[in-house]
């Protein structure tokens, strides 16, 4: 009977000449095969229906048609299908392995993924919502595999509509998406804490900050000692104040310019560290800048309470006692031509272009800015420190901070002292002394003295700032970068001129001390 089978035929039970009960049929064509229940001479019940190929169906028939439950396999791809049939159709509910590792449990309709779902592809992320032809297509969410979970509105496979991103390093948007990417009004809460509240265009805000700006003057003036107001905006390309963005983190930074020690000068009284290389920002003046400490404004009456003005006393007889004029010393002025003529320039720089030198260990750095091994933490423990400001709605105000005295043995004032102490030395060799006068040298040096003691001088005596140009900047230390882009750093010039001449003269004369008789 079997052999009979194997040709072409039906071998098993048969009622009134039909076939009915349990049997085997080849198809003519021998490519088909099928093993089960029959009735009235039509597949119905449980059966398998093998392919030569190596496919099958293994599940529930109904007057001839796969209809039901079972198990569908396919050669050529791999996949297996269990679940609801109709008509020879996947229908229903039903689960879907794929043979490259996707898997979606859910419903079909007539073959094609339709309606709510499970899926889950061969990366293992999760997509759990509805369906329609195969593709994403309405409600839904899915967990990436980098940790990222979005909810919302689908089309055809791409985010659109209203939806919400979570993202792995907890960032948030929520608001209209269109083609996948953020398109229309929305609102992003980035994990370095930036807020973005407005429109949105492929992924980018439509009013993007791209620079920062600080505003009035390019060379700003403020008297020795007196406070100061840096006052930011968040600009986009054209120019407009992106008040639709809060929460970037600036840091206004100061600098003086870097000034190379020349060959033919001494070393021996810097006693600068070789072991430790300098960090410079290059400015869009034409030259680079070494790092000068700035501080919260500490008005006078603090300092009188902390005990500054008897430092202030001490140090002033000290002035008068080495006979050197107070304006000799405030006077002393950033300022290199006066010293050694055009050969080294002077901090006072050109107009150019640059960009800001990424900033490497910070202990290090610090270390090379003073130019020798007392720390700046030793020297100015007692400086208020400037917090960095948080922008809001475009704009961010650093008020009221002040440039701080100079830290011991600060590197480009020691250079500054030493140049102009040769200068001096070679005008006095010019020069003939009185038999009872001290020597001009004795007097330059006792001139360099008198300015290393006002260096030591208490971190919050402010008029012993020089008078000259400093380079103020303000960056951008977001962390991470918004939407990873680190804004360039802004600029300008602040010019220290001294305090008027009548004021230094009064403060002079209040600190006099009685000559000897």
């Amino acid at each position: 009977m079997e052999e009979r089978a194997a040709c072409g035929g039906y071998v098993g039970e048969v009622k009134q000449q039909l076939r009915d009960g349990f049997g085997l049929y080849v198809y003519p064509n021998s490519f088909f095969r099928y093993e089960g229940e029959w009735k009235s001479g039509k597949k119905h019940g449980n059966g398998k229906l093998l392919m030569k190929d190596g496919s099958y169906y293994a599940g529930e028939f109904v007057n001839g048609e796969i209809e039901g439950n079972g198990v569908r396999y396919w050669a050529a791809s791999g996949n297996e299908y269990c679940g609801q049939f109709t008509q020879g159709e996947i229908h229903g509910y039903g689960v879907m392995k794929y043979l490259d590792g996707n898997h979606y449990e859910g419903e079909f309709h007539y073959g094609a993924r339709t309606g709510y779902g499970t899926l889950i592809d061969k990366e293992r992320q999760i997509y759990r919502g509805s369906f329609h032809n195969h593709k994403k297509h309405g409600e839904g969410e899915i967990y990436y595999k980098n940790g990222d979970h979005y909810q919302g509105n689908w089309v055809l496979d791409r985010r659109q509509g209203h939806g919400m991103l979570q993202c792995a390093d907890s960032s948030l948007y929520e608001g209209q998406w269109r083609n996948d990417l953020f398109n229309g009004r929305g609102c992003m809460i980035h994990c370095s804490s930036v807020v973005y509240d407005g429109m949105w265009i492929n992924g980018r805000p439509a009013a993007e900050a791209t620079k920062l700006v600080i505003l009035g003057e390019e060379i700003q003036e403020v008297v020795q000692g007196s406070p100061f107001t840096i006052q930011v905006q968040l600009q986009s390309n054209e120019g407009e104040v992106v008040e639709a963005e809060i929460g970037r983190a600036l840091q206004i930074w100061a600098g003086v310019k870097h000034v190379q020690l020349p060959l033919n000068l001494s070393t021996s009284s810097l006693e600068l560290r070789d072991d430790l290389e300098e960090s410079l920002v290059e400015t869009p003046f034409g030259y680079d800048a070494i790092s000068y400490p700035l501080m919260k404004y500490v008005p006078e009456s603090v300092e009188v309470k902390t005990g500054n003005v008897a430092a202030t006393k001490s140090e002033t007889s000290t002035v008068d006692s080495l006979s050197v004029k107070d304006g000799d010393v405030n006077e002393t002025k950033l300022d290199l031509p006066a010293v050694t003529g055009d050969t080294w320039g002077s901090l006072h720089g050109t107009s150019g272009s640059s960009l800001v030198n990424e900033e490497k260990g910070t202990k290090q750095q610090d270390g090379a800015l003073y130019g020798c091994q007392i720390s700046p933490s030793e020297e100015n423990s007692s400086i208020p420190t400037l917090s960095y400001q948080k922008a809001e709605c475009g704009y961010a105000l650093f008020q009221d901070i002040v440039l701080a005295p100079p830290p011991v043995c600060y590197r480009p004032f020691v250079i500054l002292d030493e140049l102009e102490k040769k200068a001096s030395k070679k005008s006095s060799n010019r020069e003939v002394s009185d038999k009872g006068s001290v020597s001009q040298e004795k007097i330059t040096e006792s001139r360099s003295d008198v300015r290393k003691l006002k260096t030591v001088q208490s971190a919050t005596d402010l008029h012993g700032v020089r008078p000259g140009e400093y380079i103020i900047m303000v960056k951008d230390m977001t962390t991470p970068p918004f939407l990873g882009r680190t804004l360039s750093p802004a600029f300008i010039l602040l010019k220290v001129i001294p305090q008027k001449a009548n004021k230094r003269s009064t403060r002079k004369e209040s600190h006099k001390v009685p000559s000897k008789t």
